[in-house]
């Protein structure tokens, strides 16, 4: 009598006394993770951790995590300049008081990814 395992395909490989099955995990080729890619990665661990499982299972996590970061990324490089098109932060107001340059650029920075973090990272 054959088990599912063997049924489906599966084999074993006898290692002492014991029979442990062939498994190999799917080629999860080369996947740039980034820190949005984190992120997402210790959400699913800690808040979705059903979902987390089947990524992992499936071989699909990081292909999943590198598309993410890759996603918020763009996201951001669209959002910041816009933000700061329509906020009057130019490069002339760079030239004439830095600090106050540097002071909106960081809040429109830190808006940017607040958006970017509840629309890719957080809501899922």
């Amino acid at each position: 009598m054959k088990s599912l395992f063997e049924e489906m395909g599966g084999t074993y490989r006898q290692v002492g006394d014991y029979f442990i099955p062939n498994l190999v995990l799917p080629d999860t080729g080369n996947y740039q993770i980034g820190k949005y890619g984190r992120l997402r990665r210790s959400y699913l661990k800690e808040h979705r951790k059903i979902l987390y499982t089947n990524y992992v299972m499936d071989g699909t996590l990081f292909k999943h995590l590198s598309e993410i970061d890759q996603a918020c990324n763009e996201r951001m490089e669209i959002i910041v300049p816009a933000m700061a098109k329509q906020e009057g932060v130019t490069e002339a107001l760079k030239s004439a008081d830095q600090m106050e340059w540097v002071c909106r650029m960081n809040s429109i920075r830190n808006r940017a990814e607040e958006i970017v973090l509840h629309e890719l990272v957080y809501d899922q």
